[in-house]
């Protein structure tokens, strides 16, 4: 067990895990919110991330520069699907997500569905930062804006429990706060039943409210 683990699963501490990443960050945010939730939040430090400064150290850590990263001893876990399953092997197991069973990859099926509205939110936001208006490509963002459609109608008909905090629900409401913030789509008035769950989980789980991107 390296020196790291032993800290944030509350053994004699060491050093402290480094989560590389921004604030604005909606996968950021899904592990802020996890490390909350599972009462690991205050041993880890948050330390930004530039993914387009060939200087940072992130590079060296993820090959890919993106973020978040979890730095501890001995590896460097990414991405946040990842670094979440490690927080609640931590926090015990079987807090954010099932153990075994067809439950357990039905939980990992739609906490990815939600990271995918996260993902093409996040490419329409670059489409317009960018690139050029002459080199913006209509048929991409078109394909951007059907996965969030299908996406979020699929969530909106099936929605998590609100009152129960896990991988799926995490991964909605940083997505949906994260179209709250860029506004890619008006996807409050398309999908009402969605304002209602966020509502309702932002509500129940104070994590969410307590990792708000700074205005």
């Amino acid at each position: 067990m390296t020196s790291t683990l032993n800290a944030l699963s509350g053994c004699e501490p060491t050093s402290r895990a480094v989560l590389r990443s921004t604030l604005t960050s909606p996968f950021g945010r899904k592990v802020r919110m996890a490390a909350e939730v599972l009462g690991l939040a205050d041993a880890i430090d948050i330390q930004s991330a530039d993914t387009l400064d060939a200087g940072d150290d992130l590079r060296l850590q993820n090959p890919l520069g993106k973020m978040p990263c979890l730095l501890l001893d001995d590896a460097v876990l990414y991405d946040s699907r990842v670094i979440l399953e490690y927080l609640d092997m931590l926090g015990g197991g079987g807090r954010l997500c099932p153990t075994g069973g067809l439950e357990r990859f039905v939980c990992l099926t739609r906490s990815c569905l939600a990271d995918g509205v996260a993902d093409a939110a996040l490419l329409i936001v670059y489409e317009g930062r960018f690139r050029d208006e002459s080199q913006k490509s209509d048929r991409w963002l078109e394909h951007q804006h059907g996965k969030l459609a299908r996406a979020l109608g699929d969530l909106s008909d099936c929605p998590p429990d609100p009152t129960h905090t896990d991988l799926v629900s995490i991964s909605l409401a940083c997505a949906l706060g994260y179209l709250d913030w860029r506004k890619p789509v008006d996807w409050r008035a398309r999908w009402p039943q969605l304002v209602e769950w966020l509502d309702a989980f932002a509500a129940s789980e104070p994590a969410f409210n307590n990792t708000e991107p700074p205005k």
